[in-house]
């Protein structure tokens, strides 16, 4: 690194301080900020509040309307309710909508929907797969009256009115003389969008003239339908987007509650390889995110939402949504936005996780394409896993080749670094050893950087693959060899006791291609230390270190898809042939003859290493005169 190199970092260094510095918000600003979020954070408190004293009152007025004679309850019903009161009581019935992909039902209580069912897909106990059905799914609006009292539409009943089309129903509330309130649903035909409307009529003077929205509150608890709770659980999360920005997500692993002041266009309820999405037109405001672990069995999560969206009383324009009941495949969520404009897309495929934005782009324009092109010709997803391995050991195989190059330099340099280890022996002298064997190194050409930069090279692939296997749909419930699913673990022995830490890391059971990724993987580790042993002496216990990575893959892998540890498996028995071939092909007397012509050839040093070099002779003069002095004075 020469001298304007060096200029070159510290001016880029003092640029990114000023700038950062110069940026930064003045204290007027942050308690503004401040103020702002804790007017926001009342507000909401507030809201919810309020909200749950009306629940509480209306649980109450209920509860005792119920013990009185009809005529009563009538006029306690008109004082409690107003206009809505007759709306109060009813029969609940069902509604059934339904295409090729999915069933529907939609109830007349509250008019929302009540149960979906996704028919090309079931349970890792092969029973129907169900998103939701009434007792795991809580939806209503909250609306105040002129008369300043508070109603539900999850405690009304509507009135179902069928149409001409058989997948379109309106869920019709009559309020008052003439007045109404449509939720109007339609199910497009082989898809697993619904759309959604709201649409009043008459509400003016029946509802506050200053409704200018309808408080949201949406709670469901996500079944588990993956075998292999834990690892499902981990990817089970409450995810949102932003109406002009990115995807965010709750945490998978604890409770969290989150206040969102930026409006929202979607919100999705997901598991790992199916999602409910309620999209809005408008935008949701003012939101309240809450994620809570469910210890039930059959439940991962309590998802719920409390939020704002627009809507006009004066009924002229309509509060419009869309619902996404289905699959996270990765293909079809991306066909969402084919041919939409960038600032409208909606990316729902960022629902399917693939790591960090870097390792998401890898997954994206290299793993995915090449899954899809083999998956148009091969339906044994074992033999694509092979092909797809062999794929990325081809990209890969550069990198590879001169790694192992590397390692043998260093190997062949060996007799000559073991010579150098007799004549520096002992601790005292290790700072000569180390010197005489690194301008070995030096001299002939070899660098033992030069064989771990090609490996830190291979590592996003890598990582993109191990974010990509436990994403992909594609892989659920396709056997393999003794596998019979593999998106979830391959147990060949299961045990129902509890073992305490061992249940909860490893789990009650062994997977089979791991346990085998382990076995190849301490093989080949072992092999590996043996054929790449430079005579250099090694930090006490490295050499055990280096079999214990192994052993950690197997409690790490043992709950993951049987998909990834058959790939990593694969990928190493690959790496084992590819090194078994340089061996024989790779002439190691003929490298040893270059290596000894480098040493020949005149060295050319960097003015960096010159500056160096001089300063360390700089030094050892000082030192000199100094040792001379002491001496003197003796």
């Amino acid at each position: 690194m020469d001298k304007n190199t060096v200029i070159g970092f510290l001016l880029i260094g003092i640029v990114l301080f000023a700038f950062t510095w110069f940026n930064q918000p003045s204290p007027e600003q942050l308690e503004a900020q401040r103020r702002y979020q804790d007017s926001i954070a009342q507000v909401e408190s507030t809201r919810q509040l309020q909200q749950q004293a009306d629940e509480r009152q209306n649980a109450i007025v209920q509860e005792s309307l119920d013990n009185l004679p009809d005529s009563v309850r009538e006029v306690q019903m008109q004082n409690a309710y107003g206009v809505f009161a007759s709306a109060m009581q009813g029969t609940e019935e069902k509604v059934k909508l339904e295409n090729d992909l999915v069933e529907l039902h939609i109830s007349s209580k509250g008019g929302h929907l009540a149960y979906a069912r996704l028919k090309e897909y079931v349970t890792y106990d092969s029973l129907p797969l169900i998103l939701f059905d009434e007792r795991d799914m809580k939806f209503g609006f909250t609306m105040v009256t002129a008369t300043n009292r508070v109603v539900n539409t999850s405690d009304l009943y509507f009135t179902p009115i069928k149409g001409s089309d058989p997948n379109t129903v309106t869920m019709r509330l009559n309020v008052g003389e003439g007045g109404y309130l449509d939720f109007v649903y339609s199910l497009r035909p082989g898809d697993y969008m619904i759309d959604y409307t709201i649409q009043s009529n008459g509400l003016n003077g029946i509802l506050s003239p200053s409704t200018n929205a309808l408080d949201l509150v949406w709670e469901q608890d996500i079944r588990q339908q993956e075998k292999g709770r834990k690892y499902e659980d981990q990817h089970t999360a409450l995810y949102y987007k932003f109406l002009a920005d990115d995807v965010e997500k709750l945490s998978e692993v604890k409770d969290q509650s989150e206040r969102v002041s930026n409006r929202l266009k979607w919100i999705a309820y997901k598991d790992k390889f199916f999602a409910t999405v309620l999209i809005s037109n408008d935008g949701f405001e003012a939101t309240a995110l809450e994620s809570k672990l469910l210890t039930a069995d059959g439940y991962l999560k309590r998802l719920k939402t409390t939020t704002s969206v627009p809507f006009d009383l004066q009924g002229r324009e309509t509060t419009s949504f869309i619902y996404y009941l289905g699959p996270t495949s990765y293909a079809h969520l991306r066909s969402y936005d084919k041919g939409v404009p960038s600032n409208e897309q909606l990316e729902l495929e960022k629902l399917v996780p693939m790591g960090g934005s870097f390792f998401r782009a890898i997954n994206q324009y290299f793993i995915i394409p090449i899954f899809d092109f083999l998956g148009k010709f091969i339906s044994n997803y074992g033999l694509l896993i092979f092909l797809l391995t062999l794929a990325v050991k081809l990209v890969l195989f550069p990198l590879t080749y001169k790694s192992y190059m590397s390692s043998a330099k260093m190997r062949v340099l060996r007799p000559q670094v073991e010579a150098i280890n007799e004549k520096y022996p002992g601790q005292d002298k290790a700072m000569e050893r180390q010197k005489a064997t690194m301008e070995l190194y030096s001299r002939a050409g070899a660098s033992p950087m030069s064989g771990c930069l090609p490996m830190l090279l291979q590592f996003p692939i890598l990582i993109a693959l191990y974010n990509f296997f436990p994403s992909a749909i594609e892989l659920r419930q396709e056997s393999f060899l003794w596998a019979n699913d593999l998106s979830t673990y391959d147990a060949v022995i299961s045990w129902d006791t509890y073992i305490p830490l061992v249940s909860q890391y490893f789990g009650n059971h062994i997977s089979l291609f791991c346990l085998l990724m382990t076995i190849v993987n301490i093989a080949y580790t072992k092999f590996n230390m043996d054929m790449t042993n430079t005579g250099q002496q090694q930090m006490p216990g490295m050499k055990m270190m280096m079999y214990l990575m192994p052993l950690m893959f197997l409690f790490i892998f043992n709950q993951s898809p049987a998909a990834l540890s058959y790939y990593f498996l694969v990928s190493t028995l690959i790496t084992i042939v590819q090194t078994l071939s340089f061996r024989f092909l790779i002439n190691e007397d003929k490298l040893l003859a270059k290596l000894e012509a480098n040493k020949k050839k005149p060295q050319k040093k960097s003015g960096f290493m010159k500056r160096l070099e001089e300063a360390q002779k700089q030094q050892q003069e000082i030192l000199k005169k100094q040792q001379q002095q002491q001496k003197k004075k003796k």
